[in-house]
């Protein structure tokens, strides 16, 4: 079965950054379609080899077909990458990237209730398994703890409103909709949106908050950056300033015993590459290396 493969983000200042070399191991930690696998075991070739980790079934499936021709050079395991420390041993890997986010297997499946833009279930989970939707938090959180998480993951000024007006609609048949909750956040957040869709922050909160991805990440990156032999890379692209900030300060973190912070200020891709893949555009990418001394 063949898939359409989108644009890996800033591939090249990726492979530059984790300095990819024929023989190495590496692990990417959030395969999604598999384009930076692909890359990283072509560029490693003849021997070097890639395990792959995703919580996504669906992109699982379709990396699997992506790096087939690698035969088993690639090796994917079901599990999210904060699951990484229970498979792979400490100082066992060359390389680790987490490209954080959604998808756009994610967003272009309005099945998955990821975008505004086509209607589809507010459902929102990276993984299908796991037990708590976005219409079950829209539906059933109380509302002041729903403007909390509008607030904290969205930095959405207008949360208050925006909780109100969601605890309100769903008093009659719930919300069950993207479209059905992106039109109740347009109409309470009125004002100047600095040309952003006003449900933009909303579904950005409450995909987080349902995925636990800043949770696992501020959680992970130490245990991760444990998995780098002497020498060997880790690199992260986050999209949004939250994420960004787990990352940085984490590898500053790092870099006060053991851990060399390569990347003093976020590499961002160029005008020619958002011009390709607009989706790139607040991509931000990260390195941090382990001193060769460590062992």
């Amino acid at each position: 079965m063949a898939f359409d493969v989108h644009e890996p983000v800033l591939l090249e200042e990726v492979m530059e950054l984790l300095a990819v070399r024929p023989g190495g191991l590496y692990v990417d930690g959030t395969l999604g379609l598999g384009g930076h696998a692909s890359e990283v075991l072509r560029r490693s070739a003849p021997d070097g080899r890639v395990l792959g980790f995703d919580r996504d079934p669906d992109a699982l499936e379709r990396a699997a077909a992506v790096l087939a021709p690698f035969g088993d050079r690639a090796r994917l395991q079901h599990a999210r990458y904060s699951e990484i420390p229970r498979h792979v041993e400490e100082e066992s890997v060359d390389g680790l990237l987490l490209d954080l986010g959604v998808s756009s297997l994610q967003l272009d499946d309005a099945e998955r209730g990821f975008s505004f833009r086509r209607e589809g279930p507010l459902d929102m989970r990276m993984d299908p398994g796991d037990e708590t939707s976005a219409a079950d938090v829209v539906n059933r959180m109380r509302e002041a703890e729903l403007a909390d998480v509008i607030y904290q993951y969205g930095e959405e000024r207008r949360s208050r409103q925006i909780a109100h007006a969601i605890v309100d609609a769903r008093r009659g048949r719930g919300i069950t909709t993207t479209t059905q909750l992106a039109e109740i956040v347009r109409r309470a957040a009125r004002g100047p949106r600095d040309g952003i869709d006003p449900a933009t922050r909303t579904f950005q909160a409450l995909r987080i908050y349902v995925n636990g991805e800043l949770t696992e990440l501020s959680s992970s990156l130490a245990a991760l950056a444990r998995r780098l032999k002497p020498g060997g890379r880790l690199a992260v692209i986050s999209f949004h300033s939250l994420e960004d900030r787990e990352v940085k300060n984490a590898f500053r973190d790092m870099g006060k015993g053991g851990f060399q912070v390569l990347t003093k200020k976020p590499v961002r891709p160029g005008e020619a590459e958002v011009g390709r893949n607009p989706r790139a555009r607040s991509a931000r990418l990260r390195g941090l290396l382990r001193d060769e001394e460590a062992a």
